[in-house]
């Protein structure tokens, strides 16, 4: 073990562990806490390390190959681990190990090793002043050394046999063959001009279906070995292989199998490898029987020489033995612990009981906080919630013993969630010493403190792990919620897969969205400013690239997600898809709409998008161009004619209807006139209250099962269909039409007919002409008295088939008659859907729709007046014959409102004066003061509605169009749907054929004024790997005025430490302060560019 004086210069002969003084790693982590603390971020941290490093050599400037922003976060995170594991020889051993293996494409010598030193360690002299202390600069010195040398002994001992490990595993496993692929598929997306975009999603699909494909055969499924298909892939040929040399019984080998492709890809990854170890331990333990590792070995080998038989040799033999040793060394070392360690942890969870369990929770976090004082910022949850996370984290402890493959799983998805709060990956430690420290303190048992200890630590290290890889510049801009902050990250994106970096992060077989967390987390500008760039054509001289879509091809839903939690986001995103032409011709403009995945989904059906929209009933989002022109596109296009037909039935029945209930019963009543009538009635009997009694039946059984219920007052519950306004409509013309049947005087009659009846028409006749002389011999005198009479002439019906008239008939259709008129006017109401065909009309309706409310307060004003005023009057002691009681005074009143009054009584009316001033009382209240109030209530809601009243009819407009498609058959969409042509390129400009997906459509030049083009084009390299030239257009004013203010503050530092420097003893050499006073000028220049970033 090296100490420290022993390192003073950079060792690349050989790479131990090292300890160095406790002082000087106290010396070490307060200088990179305090350097922490005066930046006022980890990235402008990160930032000036970079600038410190890039200016400290031009000549290696070369070597700086990755955008500057992603380097100083990969830079930040390096030197963080380095320093928090310092005081431990193991783990900082293997982090620098871990971080050898990343450099082993980068030619790392000795005085590169001293510039990068040096430029370190003066600008923590710069920056910290007396704070950087000569134990600390001695210990900075000491560690830059250290990894330094590390590096340059890996890359000279270890570079050959991971590269030829990476190379033969790629031939083995045809990755070199589903690389090309991609390739090729790339340059076809590019050559049509789609951009690289999807081809990156298209690659991402492919590798992720290659390991689902060797996944059944790796799981323990029955393999069937075909002598006629020969093994192309290493899984194939293993299981061959196995099964040919008597090893197909030792089901072990196919859990490492399953993990063998990620210990491969992450041998250069010692924390990744033994991360790998550790869970395939836990499955291979599941497994009875002896575990022979060796024996894998053979399998392995003899199926690599099959794979890689051209380039197979005593180097390829060599490497993949020393690969399989060390993982064979590190499994052997955990197999057959884990049941002593799953069985300690049961019996001590077992054991707890509700107080300890109390005590387990509140101790935790006591001591967590003690450990690290700075998570408590973090834990900003309410106790509860805390001790809810205490819980789960014991529960993961056990289940990882119990289901590791689907711990992984989820530990991976909370790792995901938790780059999104961004949590700082330092304080697991302390999350997991505090932890353990209280499992200690309440248990004796080694087993369950050992078991809850290493569970715990592999969980803490997936989940750093995860969270390392997952946190992308991207992530942290998402965080700050900074519009200008995301730009600056996505800007060092390939312009191929810039769309990807806001839409998908995936870290194993869990991904997240840093478009949706943005807009689940609140950070709105963010999310608005992901949209604006996704949506912007940006294009070279070979490809446009457009992110639309990239984007609903991550996100089909993206528009649902939208109007439920950010619906201010919504009009950017379909501003986005419009393209307009800075040039006009002939007084008009070109403009692309691109509408295709809001008219069609990925599968090529009609799209939920307009369902979404509807339901979010925004009326301003239903006028939106896009919109209007998907929806009437739609409408136009196939929906109407399909309405029609839908409503021509009800036409029909409506037209019905009519004649038998209004036209027929007025014709003279004959036996041609009864049969029409019971034909008719019949049809609507059978016809049209079966169909509504199945509609509703159907789908009120549905939201019963579903649960879908409305509450009404009182407790009450309804299916949901009742409470749409057609759908209750129906409702109750079902119920008449059922009255009505139950009512139906032609069926009651029916019983009694009788077609021997001696009764005839003449017969009939003379009756009525008998009543009539008998009225007449009964003088005037009897009728001015007693009123009119009607004669009442019993006349027998019973011989005529389908009679109304009989005894039983003229009591039904006291019932009858009424209920009629009201099944009439629901036919008539349910008509006013044909609105629809007209967006004026439609809105029109809709408006009167809107103000009945107002109408509807009114009359119950009124009413209310009636009864008290009827009351009142009721209560005088009066004579007038026109408020004799309650009923008779308030039908007075009911008439006076309605100016229904005869205008004879008025004269009635002076004659008694109290009842005079109450009327004229109530005509006041009630002609005067409500009525007046009506039309200023109407007139306020009308300009409330006013406005909205065209996005209103659209919105009634895209529910018909919903219902309708729904009756829409697949083959006349497909058909439609073609006739579009949507695959097809629109051209832009004349001769610039540009990316397709819309529809081309001209509009008024003035309409829509434009000066800029709204393509973004760039020149210089068209490579899809390039990221595009920055743009500085957007630049506002403050950031101009921080970039001066951080040159002017650093200049400033950098003077006084100069000068500082200068009035020391002059022990170093005249060289020596040259190189420093260089150093300082660049480090100007160098923070100069760092602020322009």
């Amino acid at each position: 073990m090296h100490e420290i004086d022993a390192i003073m210069d950079v060792q690349d002969k050989t790479f131990e562990e090292i300890r160095l003084p406790a002082d000087v790693v106290s010396e070490v982590q307060g200088t990179w806490n305090a350097y922490m603390s005066s930046a006022s971020s980890r990235v402008a941290a990160g930032e000036a390390i970079y600038t410190a490093l890039f200016d400290s050599a031009p000549s290696l400037q070369s070597l700086f190959k990755t955008p500057r922003a992603v380097m100083a976060i990969r830079i930040m995170a390096g030197l963080n681990n380095i320093v928090g594991a310092v005081h431990e020889p193991g783990p900082f051993k293997m982090i620098v190990e871990t971080l050898g293996f990343q450099h082993l494409d980068m030619q790392v010598t000795i005085p590169r090793v001293i510039i990068f030193r040096d430029a370190l360690v003066d600008l923590f002299e710069l920056e910290l002043g007396d704070r950087f202390s000569s134990k600390a600069r001695s210990g900075w010195r000491s560690i830059l050394n250290y990894v330094g040398g590390a590096y340059i002994y890996i890359c000279r001992e270890y570079a050959g046999r991971l590269k030829i490990i990476a190379s033969s595993w790629r031939t083995a496993t045809n990755k070199e063959r589903d690389i090309m692929d991609v390739v090729n598929d790339e340059g076809a997306d590019s050559a049509e001009q789609d951009g690289d975009g999807e081809g990156q999603a298209g690659s991402m699909q492919t590798s992720g279906e290659a390991k689902p494909g060797n996944g059944p055969q790796a799981s323990g499924e029955a393999v069937k070995v075909n002598s006629m298909q020969v093994p192309t892939t290493f899984n194939e040929m293993f299981l061959f292989n196995g099964a040919v040399m008597g090893f197909g019984g030792s089901l072990w080998m196919q859990e490492v199998l399953e993990s063998f492709d990620a210990m491969v890809t992450n041998c250069s990854n010692t924390y990744r490898l033994q991360e790998e170890c550790d869970t395939l331990s836990l499955n291979i333990d599941k497994y009875r029987g002896t575990v022979n590792l060796n024996e894998y070995k053979a399998v392995m080998l003899a199926s690599l020489r099959s794979l890689v038989p051209k380039d197979w040799n005593s180097a390829h033999e060599v490497a993949w033995t020393w690969l399989w040793d060390n993982i064979a060394l590190m499994l052997k070392s955990l197999l057959g612990k884990a049941a002593a360690r799953n069985k300690g942890l049961e019996r001590f969870l077992m054991s707890l009981t509700e107080d300890s369990r109390d005590y387990l929770r509140r101790e935790s976090y006591r001591r967590i906080f003690a450990l690290a004082p700075a998570s408590q910022d973090y834990f900003k949850q309410s106790t509860t919630r805390l001790y809810f996370i205490a819980d789960k984290v014991v529960e993961m402890t056990i289940e990882m013993y119990r289901d590791p493959k689907k711990m992984v799983e989820d530990i991976s998805a909370l790792g995901l969630r938790h780059v999104g709060y961004g949590i700082p990956t330092e304080f697991f430690a302390p999350f997991v010493s505090g932890n353990v420290e209280v499992i200690r303190s309440m248990t004796t048992d080694a087993d369950a403190e050992d078991g809850f200890r290493w569970s715990l630590s592999l969980i803490s290290r997936i989940l750093v792990r995860t969270i390392n890889e997952g946190s992308t510049i991207v992530m942290k801009a998402i965080n700050s919620n900074s519009a200008r902050q995301l730009e600056k990250a996505v800007a060092c994106a390939p312009r191929g897969k810039r769309s990807m970096w806001l839409l998908n992060i995936t870290v194993g077989t869990q991904s997240i969205s840093p478009l949706y967390w943005s807009i689940e987390s609140g950070s709105l500008e963010s999310a608005k400013a992901m949209i604006r760039d996704l949506l912007i054509i940006r294009a070279d001289r070979d490809n446009y690239y457009y992110g639309a879509d990239d984007l609903f091809a991550r996100h089909p839903d993206v528009i649902e997600r939208l109007c439920a939690d950010a619906q201010a986001l919504l009009p950017g995103l379909l501003d986005g898809l419009i393209w307009r032409s800075r040039l006009t011709q002939d007084g008009q403009r070109r403009v692309n709409f691109y509408i295709k995945h809001l008219v069609q989904d990925a599968d090529g059906n009609f799209n939920q998008c307009l369902d979404w929209l509807v339901a979010a009933g925004d009326p301003k989002i239903m006028c939106h161009p896009v919109v209007v022109l998907f929806t009437d596109l739609v409408w136009g296009g196939i929906a109407n004619r399909f309405f029609m037909l839908s409503k021509c039935w009800f036409l029909f029945t409506l037209g019905l209807f009519i004649v038998s209930q209004s036209v027929l019963q007025h014709f003279p009543e004959s036996s041609a006139t009864r049969t029409s009538t019971m034909a008719i009635r019949c049809f609507i009997y059978v016809a049209s209250l079966g169909r509504i009694l199945h509609m509703q039946l159907s789908e009120a059984i549905g939201d019963c099962r579903a649960g879908r219920y409305i509450r009404l007052s009182g407790g009450i519950r309804i299916p949901q269909i009742l409470g749409m306004g057609k759908n209750a409509v129906n409702f109750l013309l079902m119920l008449c039409l059922m009255v009505m049947l139950a009512e139906e005087p032609i069926i009651w009659c029916a019983a009694k007919y009788n077609p021997d009846d001696p009764a005839s028409t003449a017969a009939v006749a003379a009756a009525s002409g008998a009543a009539t002389s008998s009225l007449a011999a009964s003088g005037t005198a009897g009728y001015s008295r007693t009123g009119p009479e009607v004669a009442t002439v019993v006349v027998n019906h019973n011989a005529n088939l389908f009679t109304q008239h009989c005894t039983d008939g003229e009591v039904n259709l006291q019932v009858y008659e009424p209920v009629s008129m009201v099944a009439m006017l629901l036919y008539w109401t349910l008509i006013v859907d044909l609105s629809v065909l007209s967006t004026r009309i439609s809105a029109f309706v809709l408006v009167c729709g809107r103000t009945v409310s107002e109408l509807g307060l009114f009359l119950l004003a009124i009413a209310y007046l009636i009864v008290a005023f009827a009351t009142a009057i009721s209560s005088l002691n009066q004579e007038h014959p026109d408020f004799q009681g309650i009923p008779k005074s308030m039908g007075t009143l009911a008439e006076l409102s309605l100016a229904m009054y005869p205008t004879g009584h008025y004269a009635a009316l002076l004659e008694t004066p109290i009842i005079l001033f109450v009327v004229a009382c109530f005509i006041i209240l009630g002609s005067v003061f409500l009525l007046n109030l009506l039309i200023a209530q109407l007139n306020a809601a009308y300009a409330a509605v006013y406005a909205d009243m065209v996005g209103y009819a659209r919105l009634d407009r895209g529910k018909i169009i919903n219902e309708t498609m729904a009756g829409v058959s697949n083959t006349r969409w497909s058909r439609w749907l073609a006739s579009r042509r949507f695959d097809e390129r629109l051209e832009y400009n004349e001769g610039d054929v540009g990316v397709a997906g819309g529809l081309q459509l001209l509009e008024a030049a003035n309409a829509n004024p434009i000066n800029e083009d709204m393509i973004r084009r760039f020149g210089g390299s068209t490579s899809p790997a390039m990221q595009w030239p920055e743009e500085n257009a957007d630049a506002d004013e403050s950031d101009k005025f921080d970039r001066l203010e951080k040159v002017l503050h650093r200049a400033t530092q950098k003077l006084g430490a100069v000068t500082k420097r200068g009035g020391k003893a002059g022990g170093s050499s005249s060289r020596g302060g040259q190189s420093s006073s260089s150093r300082s000028e660049s480090s100007v220049g160098g923070s100069e560019a760092a602020g322009s970033v």
